[in-house]
């Protein structure tokens, strides 16, 4: 692996190797085995060929073959790495805490002017082989065996609650209400911020999460005005600055399959092995996320035009993925 350039290092694991060794410290302590095994598989050795089964998302047959292991080990070090680094970067998938909250609304105002917005919300479905006795639970709307991703990000595409495993038959909203997450904020208690004046005015109003039309009108979650030809001018408005706060969740989970290719697969394993797999993928994301921006273009986890950003006033440019 150190005989890797750097740009083939960063194709392979999505990092730099200085970043490698960073990560590796912090899940080292969940992976180091006694040595007592003739020929024990080093932590670095368990790390790099779960970045790389996580990356390509090659099968596990075809891992066990370019690293000379066994099917059998490869698909333990699998799980056992996953779990890992979902316990090792813990701190990077917090739910958001005291100023953190601020500094979330402030990036949805500075980034893509929607005032007292806290987070964009919505789900996912992830592909996985049928269950053995799950009769339909996991067979979506879309014709294909899943579970759910449900899962809100700040304006820097990084998740700030992720909910995963939820029968893929299941709606966005029944999922969300459900989760810990939604239920809190259904209940009113979230954000736990007071209310603040929009910009420019005296006025309080409350603080949001956007999400799209699956999702219910509260006070503390806003949703686009339904239909559009009968929409006033500033309804258009509302929804043109609606779109722009909620389409980073879908960004979000662009960048993560992009870079994190077994997210758009059917995962061929089991469900239980499928959803520790996200969790970790979920957690290098943010891990790799934060600070990207003072990388190097070459070295950045998320570069420029694999994510929407502004270009003339009043239009929006996609992302190179669609």
């Amino acid at each position: 692996m150190r005989q890797l350039d750097e740009e083939k290092h960063f194709e392979y694991f999505r990092m730099t190797a200085e970043t490698f060794d960073h990560l590796l410290d912090r899940v080292v302590p969940f992976i180091q085995h006694p040595a007592c095994h003739r020929a024990p598989v080093s932590a670095t050795e368990r790390l790099s060929a779960t970045l790389r089964y996580l990356s390509t998302g090659m099968s596990q047959t075809g891992l066990a073959a370019s690293y000379k292991l066994g099917t059998a080990t490869v698909s333990k070090i699998i799980k056992e790495v996953c779990l890992a680094l979902w316990a090792g970067l813990e701190e990077e998938v917090k739910c958001p805490e005291g100023a953190q909250w601020e500094a979330i609304r402030d990036g949805f105002w500075e980034k893509w002017n929607y005032p007292n917005c806290v987070g964009a919300i919505d789900g996912k479905h992830v592909r996985i082989k049928a269950p053995a006795n799950s009769g339909s639970s996991f067979f979506n709307y879309k014709g294909y065996f899943s579970f759910v991703l449900m899962a809100a990000c700040d304006a820097q595409y990084r998740f700030t609650f992720v909910d995963v495993g939820a029968f893929g038959k299941e709606s966005d909203a029944g999922v969300f209400s459900r989760s810990k997450f939604g239920a809190k904020l259904l209940q009113g208690r979230l954000p736990p911020l007071p209310c603040a004046p929009l910009p420019g005015t005296e006025v309080l109003t409350p603080h949001v999460f956007v999400a799209d039309e699956a999702f219910p009108q509260k006070i503390n979650l806003m949703r686009p005005y339904p239909g559009s030809q009968q929409l006033s001018h500033d309804q258009k408005v509302y929804n043109y600055r609606h779109s722009r706060a909620r389409r980073i969740i879908e960004n979000s989970f662009g960048i993560l399959a992009a870079r994190w290719r077994i997210m758009g697969k059917a995962m061929e394993c089991s469900e239980d092995t499928a959803e520790v797999v996200t969790k970790a993928c979920i957690a290098l994301h943010n891990f790799l996320a934060k600070g990207d921006q003072d990388l190097p273009e070459e070295n950045r986890y998320i570069p420029p035009g694999m994510a929407d950003r502004d270009g003339a006033p009043g239009r929006v440019e996609t992302d190179s993925r669609r």
